[in-house]
């Protein structure tokens, strides 16, 4: 285990004491909610976005398709999901992850009738 010895202000330091026995939990917990927050995590859903907003065809609504690493981290909360309750970090990545999804599906209808002729 690496021993790590920082500074931080009176003021941090004094609410960190209470937490003492779970410091390394409370940096866990704490990484992780930063690493939801990066710009890097919403890469898909910018590119999905962007698409989405650029008036596409109908061809290219009905190609979206999550990348690997999309599937695989939802995948991966859906399974954290079952076996404990997410954080918040978690849940609230789970949430846009799936409304992302939904809003692709609902594009994906409206494109479907649009390619079969159908008015919308």
């Amino acid at each position: 285990m690496l021993e790590l010895t920082i500074r931080v202000p009176d003021r941090l330091g004094q609410q960190l004491q209470r937490y003492r026995e779970r410091l390394p939990e409370v940096l866990d917990r704490g990484l992780r909610e930063l690493e939801a927050e990066s710009p890097a995590s919403f890469e898909d859903e910018n590119a999905i976005m962007a698409l989405l907003t650029s008036r596409p065809a109908p061809e290219q609504v009905l190609a979206i398709r999550p990348t690997p690493e999309l599937q695989e981290r939802v995948s991966e909360l859906l399974a954290q999901n079952k076996e404990r309750s997410l954080t918040s970090a978690e849940e609230a990545e789970l949430n846009r992850h799936l409304l992302l999804e939904h809003l692709v599906r609902l594009a994906k209808a409206h494109a479907y009738r649009q390619l079969a002729g159908h008015d919308v």
